[in-house]
């Protein structure tokens, strides 16, 4: 063999030979996603199975409602609100019964919380989705006597139609205000377990009558399991506005 080949030979050999990659950069970049963008029918074929399960469970017809059920047909409370805190309670207080053998006395929630109204006619869970499409858990506080006090003054003076139960009468006069809770006068001495979020539990929407409670049991249950839940064993949704709150 010539010298000339045996240059050339081991030339090749280590040009071929395999060198370990190192990654030395990384670099982004935003990609607007518009119809300029050409579909892949790659990851159509992978996407479109779950697409498909999704789509065919977010129309899933739940149940009936006569009417479309608002959030602003009232002044202290309203249908929609009435609705959400009247079904909370329902699937909610056997869970707590079953934990600690007590029940719900009430519910409050916020209006902000509730996100869209329910439509007249076939009802799916979609619209629970979009009735509340946070992630808020059911939570339990206990509060005493003083607390709920604090409670009605903030939802005196916040003049919203806040979410509360049917457990509620409350009656408001210029001055002052009656209250009743499961039928009985408003007891000084009582501590009362009240339904609500985790959101709200931590004072969030300016509630921070919640914070710092005695004791405070957590459902591990969403708040729109228990929709979706009341939806599935509920034929016709009724709702209205009725006597929980009363202004004199």
């Amino acid at each position: 063999m010539k010298i000339s080949y045996l240059y050339l030979f081991l030339f090749v050999i280590v040009s071929c030979k395999k060198t370990e990659k190192q990654l030395v950069k990384i670099t982004a970049k935003n990609i607007a996603i518009d119809s300029t963008i050409k579909a892949s029918e790659q990851i159509d074929s992978i996407i479109s199975p779950y697409k498909n399960k999704l789509t065919s469970e977010m129309e899933e017809v739940l149940c009936f409602s006569p009417k479309e059920i608002v959030k602003n047909d009232g002044e202290m409370q309203s249908s929609l609100g009435n609705l959400m805190a009247d079904m909370c309670f329902e699937v909610a207080n056997p869970i707590f019964k079953e934990k600690t053998n007590k029940s719900i006395d009430f519910v409050l929630f916020n209006n902000g919380g509730i996100r869209a109204n329910i439509p007249a006619g076939a009802i799916t869970a979609e619209h629970a989705f979009k009735l509340m499409p946070f992630e808020n858990e059911l939570v339990v506080v206990a509060l005493t006597s003083k607390k709920v006090s604090e409670l009605i003054a903030f939802f005196i003076k916040n003049k919203k139609a806040h979410p509360v139960s049917k457990n509620i009468v409350l009656t408001l006069f210029t001055d002052d205000y009656n209250l009743k809770i499961n039928g009985k006068a408003f007891n000084q001495n009582k501590t009362y377990n009240v339904l609500t979020n985790d959101y709200l539990r931590s004072g969030g929407d300016k509630m921070n009558f919640f914070k710092n409670a005695n004791q405070s049991i957590n459902l591990d249950y969403k708040m729109r399991d228990a929709i979706l839940d009341y939806f599935k064993k509920t034929d016709t949704l009724k709702a209205s506005i009725d006597n929980r709150i009363i202004l004199k």
